[in-house]
């Protein structure tokens, strides 16, 4: 199955020199949700209005449902809704009728009742004959997703799409991108909220300095470049790790009361018993122990910081 978005090549420049992209190639499968990583400045948003026709690329292709967004503009942004970071709508429009504008920009027909499911789908039919100055933040990132639906779009892009709502809305809009998911629609979303990321997205991407640096599946990424943490709460104090233990990569916390090993995945079927026996043999006693595996952020944090 091809790809329904393809991007090949992609740089973009500034008149001012500035280099936002650098040969990005990047495919994205039908119906997967992606996820966009990257520190501010990386290039996420540049990237995102790249393909949705807003920012016109230096050099590169790009296509959108077997589109190319330049040549065949119309037809590529006619697949494409986009949820941006800003708050930009009209204030003094009702509900109901800046999604059904929205969706006439694209030359349909009128679909009451395609804009009513949304709505509703949204937590938004009770608030259609409100106008957009009157309503909180929160039900206004609910109208500006509205308006990206509006036109019943293949790909969906979520820009930090829960950037400064609460913790009750963030999760209704996870429970709505996994219906659009089930439904067909192919999510492509950046987001600051690392653990969104790790509980949401099929792939993840990590972007720096304008240049794709990772693209993998969550799990695979996890597990490749995720590490575990044994913790053991010791029952006396160490001034210092003993010689006899620098085998395993440890290190000391917690003034001592802790012994920190930190090992791959596929190390923890020899490193953890041996380690164990050598503490036993060498007086070392513990009182308590846990293990914690790498997060999301972890991995995130690392690749960012071997890139500067």
């Amino acid at each position: 199955m091809p790809p329904i978005i393809s991007i090949s090549h992609l740089t973009k420049t500034y008149a001012s020199g500035l280099q936002a992209l650098k040969r990005i190639d990047l495919e994205i499968r039908m119906g997967e949700i992606f996820a966009l990583l990257g520190p501010n400045g990386a290039g996420k948003t540049t990237l995102i209005s790249i393909v949705c026709g807003i920012v016109t690329p230096t050099e590169g292709v790009v296509t959108a449902d077997g589109h190319d967004i330049v040549r065949d503009y119309r037809a590529a942004r006619s697949k494409i809704g986009l949820v941006p970071q800003e708050l930009t709508t009209d204030m003094f429009e009702t509900v109901w009728a800046t999604v059904s504008f929205s969706r006439g920009l694209f030359g349909l027909a009128p679909n009451p009742a395609h804009i009513e499911k949304v709505l509703r789908d949204l937590s938004l039919w009770e608030k259609r004959k409100d106008k957009i100055m009157t309503l909180s933040g929160g039900m206004k990132r609910r109208v500006l997703i509205a308006k990206a639906l509006s036109h019943e779009p293949r790909i969906l892009f979520l820009d930090e799409p829960t950037a400064g709502v609460d913790v009750e809305l963030r999760r209704d809009m996870w429970a709505l991108v996994r219906g659009l998911r089930e439904s067909g629609v192919t999510i492509i979303l950046t987001t600051h909220y690392i653990d969104e990321a790790e509980e949401m997205a099929d792939r993840i991407g990590v972007i720096s300095k304008g240049e794709l640096i990772v693209v993998e599946e969550k799990t695979t990424l996890m597990k490749k470049l995720g590490k575990k943490q044994l913790t053991l709460n010791l029952l006396e104090p160490l001034a210092a790790i003993p010689l006899e233990l620098s085998h395993w990569r440890l290190a000391l916390k917690a003034a001592g009361h802790e012994l920190e090993y930190t090992f791959d995945g596929n190390e923890e079927q020899s490193g953890v018993p041996a380690l164990l026996k050598r503490l036993s043999e060498l007086g070392i006693g513990f009182k308590d122990l846990n293990t914690r595996q790498s997060s999301l952020e972890d991995i995130f944090v690392s690749l960012v910081s071997e890139r500067k």
